[in-house]
């Protein structure tokens, strides 16, 4: 119902302003005309809809007008190698009037800011190939700043030349590196060839001089220039326009986004995920691609080496040459990683820690059972303890006889207790979240009925949303593990679990989203008088918040885990505190709810689980690895001396291994799963449950919550 009034009054509250617009346009039949008129009428939509509905309104002032100036010219040239500063001195005369240019249904910033960067475009374009002409000598001590906001707009010309011709040579070195790592392979296997069959030397591949080394990556670079300012030049005014229409959104909340059409598909697409393909999906952060998120049980999931957070520099199609996707429009991108089952893509990714790496995925379908919830019994002292994986919130939301996770939750909870576990570890680290009500069903599983989360609307009182069944599934220690990758639906159980003091929350803080979203698609909006304009796109905006039944809100803070452990996807992580705009933490008045008689002893648990981290060598050693990969992130300023360069990537994939050797030594964890018991003789039930417990057998942060269950035994 709150939906509904939500749709009413957004539509009701925007006819005036529009039909205001509809009478003061033209409506001369040219093309152009229309497309003026369908700027106008879109910007203002976006802008009124987001000022009347969204949870946090914004009032379309000068403080709105500087929050979209400043997003949309971080956005528009994002690496600063476009726009000099007399540019940005022109365009600043429009940062306090964008709200008055909306209101009145007029464009004058977004006109002004696509022909200045059309203009330097073509001259950038000029510029990289005229540079690309000549080699590139590597001995010299130069140095180039790869962080934007530690950079100044180019204050001419002679300074954006400069500043071309670093980035261009620190390309070119990049690409001269791989070459050679790849050479030296090469000639490694011909030496073993050779060895092994004398015969064959002479098939054995010519080894490249420097000078044609650096030729050839010369070469690379300026065909990855040519693809990216072909697709640069192709970007026309309804791209520009859905762009600047997005960043209005954004400036709202950074989960309110405005989709044109064909992005709306491109969403839905993500939303419902694909069957078949990598299962990594991607976004666009700052001119880069950025893996957003690993789908369970797709091939980039059961592969296991790349990694939400990981930067996509470029794309193979099996062994052929690689695609750079630096700068490269986000749709374009997908396009190339998406592809068959059994095909293979290689993608050449930086890690958090700022090393390359070539990542190979065998493209396939996504197996659904991966995607549900698991669970496995863990031996350890002597003592039991239950496990479950729950890598989302699943629900069968159209009622066609599909799975819940609370209700698999249950299951996998009955299992156990047949088992007689002496203890229970809910893993939800990397769970992004989903059904709110399936969240809040599953901690009622955990405690007798009571409120679990509350929703609210930016007008009413809020809305209690509680477990009906007052039958508890488990009654037995608890543990869930969180991470930085925690978020929204997650967020609301380990805060239910939290708050009723019901289990201990063991990791790293989570995400820190606590907003619920909404599509509305403009075309159903719109006044019938606008049909020859259509279609208008989608506009996803955040209209609810929700709070833990103690009143405070998990936006922006999380949820703080009550025994924090030391891990390296947390630490090196982004946040709902890291995007732009994100909305500000509050809390409500509390409801009403009876915690846990048998509470855990927080304090006495923390102080043991602090004292075993800081005995064991193994979390010393992460610890150290990981400070070492957060100050290699920081380090932006990059050496052009290809020598030193070599040597900086020869220190990160030093650090790189140590990690990993860090986590082979650690004890194994003695893991069974339960589907093999159930099906010993199914082959590929047998390797899926292998695959399952693998990387649980080395892992610290779990065996460290298996202690903290065994503290409490």
């Amino acid at each position: 119902m709150a939906s509904f009034h939500t749709f009413s009054g957004f539509r009701a509250a925007l006819l005036p302003g529009l039909l205001l617009l509809l009478s003061t346009s033209s409506f001369a039949q040219q093309s152009d005309a229309l497309a003026a008129q369908k700027k106008d009428v879109l910007l203002a939509t976006v802008a009124q809809g987001l000022g009347v509905a969204h949870v946090q309104p914004e009032q379309l002032d000068d403080a709105f007008s500087r929050r979209v100036y400043a997003l949309y010219l971080k956005r528009l040239d994002a690496s600063k190698r476009f726009l000099l500063q007399p540019d940005i001195k022109r365009l600043q005369q429009h940062e306090t009037t964008i709200d008055n240019e909306v209101k009145q249904g007029k464009h004058a910033f977004l006109d002004l800011s696509t022909q200045l960067l059309d203009q330097r475009v073509q001259e950038a374009q000029v510029l990289y190939r005229e540079l690309l002409e000549q080699p590139f000598e590597f001995s010299a001590q130069e140095t180039l700043e790869t962080e934007p906001e530690k950079l100044s707009y180019p204050a001419d010309a002679a300074a954006r030349r400069d500043r071309w011709r670093r980035l261009l040579k620190y390309q070119t070195m990049v690409r001269v590196s791989e070459l050679m790592d790849a050479q030296s392979r090469e000639s490694t296997k011909s030496l073993a060839a050779t060895k092994a069959r004398p015969s064959d030397a002479t098939l054995s591949a010519p080894v490249r001089t420097p000078a044609q080394l650096e030729a050839a990556a010369r070469k690379q670079v300026l065909k990855y220039y040519d693809e990216s300012f072909s697709d640069l030049r192709q970007t026309d005014a309804a791209d520009r326009l859905a762009e600047f229409a997005n960043t209005i959104a954004n400036t709202f909340d950074p989960h309110s986004e405005y989709f044109a059409p064909k992005d709306k598909t491109n969403f839905d697409i993500a939303l419902t995920g694909r069957l078949e393909g990598t299962g990594a999906q991607m976004s666009e952060k700052d001119g880069h691609i950025v893996v957003a998120y690993i789908v369970p049980g797709s091939a980039s999931y059961r592969q296991g080496e790349l990694k939400a957070g990981d930067v996509v520099l470029r794309v193979a199609q099996g062994p052929a040459e690689p695609v750079a996707v630096e700068g490269m429009r986000l749709d374009k991108a997908v396009q190339l990683i998406r592809g068959k089952k059994g095909t293979e893509v290689r993608l050449t990714v930086r890690k958090p820690d700022a090393s390359t790496r070539v990542i190979s995925i065998i493209r396939d379908v996504v197996v659904l059972e991966e995607t549900y919830a698991q669970s496995a019994i863990i031996n350890e002292g002597g003592k039991k303890i239950g496990y479950i994986l729950l890598p989302s919130f699943y629900a069968d939301f159209n009622h066609n006889g599909g799975r819940n996770s609370a209700a698999d939750v249950k299951a996998e909870l009955e299992k156990l207790k047949r088992e007689n576990v002496q203890g229970v570890v809910l893993d939800l680290r990397f769970n992004g979240g989903g059904s709110l009500q399936d969240a809040a069903e599953m901690a009622g599983l955990f405690v007798a009925n009571g409120p679990m989360v509350q929703i609210k609307s930016r007008q009413g009182a809020a809305e209690v949303v509680s477990d009906p069944d007052p039958q508890v599934q488990y009654d037995g220690p608890l543990a869930v593990l969180v991470n930085r990758y925690s978020a929204s639906a997650s967020e609301i159980l380990a805060g239910a679990i939290q708050d009723y003091k019901r289990g201990v929350i063991v990791g790293n803080t989570t995400y820190g989203k606590g907003t619920v979203q909404r599509v509305f698609e403009l075309d159903d909006i719109m006044n019938p008088s606008l049909a020859s304009l259509k279609p208008f796109g989608s506009l996803k905006m955040t209209i609810q918040k929700y709070y833990r039944v103690t009143g405070s809100s998990t936006q922006f803070k999380g949820v703080t885990p009550d025994i924090m452990v030391p891990d390296a996807y947390s630490t090196l992580a982004d946040g709902e505190q890291d995007t732009d705009y994100p909305l500000a933490w509050d809390e409500i008045t509390p409801a009403r709810y009876q915690p846990w008689a048998a509470a855990p002893a927080l304090d006495k648990l923390a102080a043991a689980s602090r004292q075993r981290v800081a005995a064991n060598a193994a979390f010393r050693l992460l610890t150290d690895a990981v400070d070492g990969m957060a100050k290699r992130r920081e380090t932006t300023l990059v050496s052009l001396n290809l020598a030193a360069y070599r040597t900086e990537q020869q220190l990160a994939r030093a650090a790189t291994d140590k990690f990993k050797e860090t986590q082979q030594a650690a004890p194994t964890l003695d893991v069974v799963p339960l589907a093999l018991a159930a099906a010993p003789a199914d082959t590929t039930q047998s390797s899926r449950a292998a695959r399952f417990v693998q990387p649980l057998r080395k892992d610290l942060t779990l065996r460290e919550a298996v202690a903290v269950l065994q503290d409490q035994l």
